[in-house]
């Protein structure tokens, strides 16, 4: 049967026609074309993309279940973030890698934010991020160093997130704050 397929020309044109209708079926099918893109696509380092970190809708198939809460559930935010929010600080939340370059200099960054009021700073290792994953999930984080601000509970409403990656300024962390809706006084100029 070889023989007869690699002397016959026709043949050969009809195998590779279906074997192209099979790819064009298979890509198209599969998602090739046709399907939904991402929304917002993936943010480069030094843009925010804003989220929410919890749904105004409950029950939505897309929801996240409440912290500690049923199968599935992330676990229950370390108290000192729940606190900080509840106090109505804006949070500023940093996951970084041990021993990176930017993740050193942001971290800079942050803890010089950390001396504004009513803001409240949490430096933590990726190693430790599933411990606030109910942030980090509801955020999209997706690399380190990333910067998540939280907005504060004065804000009202759903509370909503603007994650940044890669190197920031201290200049940069604090507009993330005041874009957070940062209801305090005038900040200050810092060096």
């Amino acid at each position: 049967m070889r023989e007869k397929l690699n002397d016959n020309p026709l043949a050969q044109a009809a195998i590779v026609g279906v074997l192209l209708v099979l790819v064009a079926v298979f890509l198209l099918g599969r998602g090739g074309g046709g399907g939904k893109e991402e929304e917002g696509g993936s943010a480069e380092s030094g843009t925010a993309a804003t989220v929410s970190v919890a749904s105004a809708e409950a029950g939505s198939p897309t929801d996240l279940p409440p912290p500690g809460v049923g199968v599935g559930a992330p676990p229950p935010l370390p108290a000192p973030v729940v606190s900080a929010y509840r106090a109505g600080d804006t949070l500023v939340l940093l996951f970084v890698r041990d021993g990176g370059i930017d993740d050193r200099r942001v971290t800079g960054a942050v803890d010089s934010v950390g001396a504004l009021p009513d803001v409240a700073t949490f430096v933590v290792p990726a190693s430790k991020i599933a411990r606030y994953a109910a942030i980090a999930q509801g955020a999209d984080v997706n690399r380190v160093p990333a910067l998540v601000v939280v907005s504060p509970k004065s804000v009202g409403g759903v509370p909503r997130a603007s994650v940044h990656y890669g190197f920031q300024s201290f200049e940069s962390v604090k507009q993330a704050v005041i874009d957070a809706g940062y209801k305090g006084r005038t900040l200050p100029y810092h060096p």
